[in-house]
């Protein structure tokens, strides 16, 4: 499995950005129980959960940093994650990664669980 992270960038508080994740190596549809998450990392900082979704749709989850703000979809027929993120607020800041979960279990927010990284791109959000 490869993925491959795009759209970062710079935006103003408040503003929007769409970040994608392109994955490859796999027919995804046919692996509906595969989660796929977003984390990021500031400067000097933890990497931290932001949202996942399995690939069937059927469990979505949020850190309450983003609940309300940032929305997480796929596309099955393009095998992309998209993570939506609206009135951004500086604290957005960081280095946006994806992961795919191969195997997951009850806790999906911890990034030990992820088998698969893209390489991140950076979200900038000035005030």
């Amino acid at each position: 499995v490869q993925l491959q992270a795009s759209g970062g960038g710079l935006a103003q508080a408040g503003g929007s950005l769409r970040v994608s994740c392109a994955a490859s190596g796999r027919t995804f549809s046919n692996y509906g129980w595969y989660v796929m998450g977003w984390f990021r990392q500031a400067p000097g900082k933890e990497r931290e959960f932001v949202a996942a979704i399995s690939w069937s749709g059927s469990r979505i989850y949020y850190a309450d940093s983003v609940k309300g703000r940032f929305t997480i979809s796929r596309d099955s027929a393009k095998n992309t994650v998209y993570l939506q993120m609206n009135n951004l607020k500086p604290e957005d800041t960081a280095v946006y990664y994806c992961a795919a979960d191969r195997n997951p279990g009850v806790v999906i927010t911890t990034p030990i669980e992820y088998d698969y990284w893209g390489q991140g791109t950076l979200v900038t959000v000035s005030s």
